[in-house]
């Protein structure tokens, strides 16, 4: 079992990832088929393919009880031509009858709609993340430039608006093409009969408001894509810029206390409100272009509200039709234009379902692809040894601007051996202590860790989840599995027994511990894990001498079975460390160097041949 207590979110250097490129798109269809197959692979397939069954049959039902209500019109508008009073109040009661009916189907489908919802949120988010938290890819992926920033977007509000988005327009159109099969035929037979008295000619046009109803409709939806069309991407950079202020945000907040004891507030005060204005910047193109849009889509709302009565005139006032009869043809073509006016009305939806499908599409297919990046490079071999040694060979890291890789050829390692990494100042030694846990496997060489040894990875930055202190020192496992009292003595021996008392407080709101005081509680928890190995990366470097040596005693005493591996500078005087071993770098020739991968664009610099 290997147990990794932190994640790295820093690239090859130690910085921040933070460049900048952009997302190769996939063909729409291959989007598609991709959510395809992760819908195949959902557990919640089924319980989705049942709600959408009781959708279909609430639409069916709804449909046949507009069409039901469509006819209501002819004798109800025919008893107030005729002025019959005990007719009219009789149509009331059909209206009520029918309307009651309606109203039940359009809450149960309300109802199954929302559900349908959270299931396509369950699914796709579980996917997501199921795919996200494979071992090494959430690290591999933080490094793989744009796409890799702010995945919690993409996961958390990404995956929502999708979700509703899809569910919303799939019901919407499956709607409307029942709506329009049931009201087509009935628009045909309404029109049949129009006829059309043209200087002395009568003119016949079999299916003339279909035909007009039909025309109307797709010169709106034409005119409504050629104008709506800018959205897709407009709303992708929208939600990019989005993603990116909401981070910057939560950066200055998670390292307040940094930036108030550097007087930092003035530059990253200039920093959100840069990012700000880029938010901002596009919004307004977003406001103008829905603008535009608005002026087709409810320019031809209102015309609609006269079209079918306009389209129907010339046949009633010849008098071939009553005033019932065209109130019947109007509610037909306002059902029918309703049902083909879908994508006029949804043309803003569908540009916002293409751009967030897109940004979920693409991440989905980045985290998939970390497995496969850089696949012409050279790789570290990885092994299991079964002699309870860890063994290096020839090991060589492959980074962008070269290499760096051990002094000596071939190393092993034993159980209680003590083992320090060094190097002179220009050499970043972060990539060999990734290689080592297996997230940095291009390079050359041979890596072989001792199998079935529980393996601990400690990190110059140590990570605690959310949770009380009892929590955070069990982590990740149940703080049942541990007794208090020895939860107490480790707090005790690393130089917090200040904590004894708060295993109940919560860590992050109650506690507030220092960056020093962090480190020791990350070395504490060994002690309660006990592992047979311990790989600490640069972790001790930033400790007092005091504080440096207590580390070490507890070492001693706590986990001396255990082989610790640490990656840091040498200390004067230093007896704790029996061997100590050079990492040097060197510039690499061109069949070592790491090689921009094949989806990246040649924008990225640092992955540039």
């Amino acid at each position: 079992m290997v147990k990794r207590f932190a994640p790295m979110p820093h690239d090859m250097n130690g910085k921040s990832n933070q460049r900048i490129e952009t997302d190769d798109e996939q063909p729409f269809f291959d989007q598609l088929r991709m959510m395809q197959r992760a819908f195949v692979d959902s557990p919640v397939r089924k319980a989705i393919i049942w709600l959408a069954i009781g959708i279909v049959a609430v639409i069916l039902a709804t449909s046949f009880g507009q069409i039901l209500l469509n006819r209501w019109y002819k004798p109800f508008y025919d008893t107030l031509e005729r002025r019959d009073l005990s007719a009219f109040l009789m149509q009331f009661i059909t209206f009520g009858q029918i309307a009651g009916a309606l109203l039940v189907l359009n809450v149960i489908q309300t109802w199954l709609s929302q559900w349908i919802r959270i299931k396509l949120r369950e699914g796709l988010t579980l996917d997501l993340i199921g795919e996200w938290m494979k071992p090494a890819r959430a690290f591999r992926l933080a490094n793989a430039g744009a796409i890799g920033i702010n995945p919690d977007q993409r996961v958390h509000e990404d995956a929502r608006h999708l979700a509703d988005l899809t569910a919303g327009l799939t019901i919407g159109l499956f709607q409307s093409g029942i709506l329009l099969a049931s009201f087509v035929g009935v628009l045909w037979s309404l029109s049949s009969g129009f006829v059309f008295h043209v200087g002395g000619y009568n003119l016949n046009i079999p299916g003339y408001m279909v035909w007009a109803a039909f025309l109307y409709a797709g010169t709106a939806a034409a005119l409504s894509w050629f104008v709506g069309r800018p959205l897709v991407k407009i709303n992708g950079d929208h939600y990019s810029r989005e993603a990116a202020l909401r981070f910057s945000l939560m950066r200055v907040n998670e390292h307040i206390e940094a930036v108030s004891l550097s007087s930092g507030e003035a530059n990253e005060k200039r920093r959100l409100q840069r990012d700000l204005a880029s938010v901002l910047e596009i919004s307004s193109k977003l406001m103008m272009a829905l603008t535009r849009l608005t002026w087709v889509t409810a320019g031809y709302g209102w015309v609609t509200v006269v079209a079918p009565i306009v389209i129907a005139a010339p046949v009633y006032f010849n008098g071939d039709l009553s005033f019932g009869g065209l109130m019947m043809a109007v509610g037909a073509f306002n059902q029918v234009n309703a049902s083909l006016r879908w994508f006029v009305d949804n043309i803003d939806s569908i540009a916002d379902w293409r751009a967030t499908l897109l940004r979920v599409a693409a991440f989905r297919s980045a985290i998939l692809m970390t497995d496969e990046r850089h696949e012409n490079d050279k790789r570290i071999e990885f092994a299991k040894a079964d002699d309870h040694q860890l063994t290096i060979d020839s090991l060589e890291i492959a980074l962008p601007s070269g290499c760096i890789k051990l002094a000596d050829q071939h190393v092993d390692i034993r159980p209680g051996d003590r083992v320090l990494f060094t190097s002179t100042s220009d050499v970043e030694k972060a990539p060999f202590f990734r290689a080592i846990a297996g997230l940095w496997p291009w390079g050359h060489g041979r890596i072989a860790l001792p199998n079935g040894d529980d393996m601990a990875f400690v990190p110059r930055t140590p990570y605690f989840p959310p949770g009380t202190l009892e929590e955070v020192l069990s982590y990740p496992d149940n703080p049942n599995k541990f007794k208090k009292a020895d939860m107490v003595a480790v707090l005790a021996k690393v130089g917090l027994g200040k904590l004894n008392g708060s295993l109940d407080q919560d860590m992050r709101t109650k506690l507030k511990l220092n960056e020093v005081e962090m480190r020791l509680l990350a070395i504490a928890r060994l002690g309660l894990h006990k592992p047979r190995w311990i790989i600490i990366d640069e972790a001790l470097d930033t400790l007092e001498r005091d504080a440096y040596q207590q580390v070490l005693t507890f070492l001693e005493q706590e986990l001396g079975q255990a082989g610790i591996l640490n990656i840091g500078r040498m200390e004067p005087g230093n007896r704790f460390f029996t061997r100590v071993l050079q990492l040097q770098s060197h510039p690499a020739g061109k069949s070592l160097r790491l090689l921009r991968p094949k989806s990246l664009r040649t924008s990225d610099p640092e992955l540039a041949d």
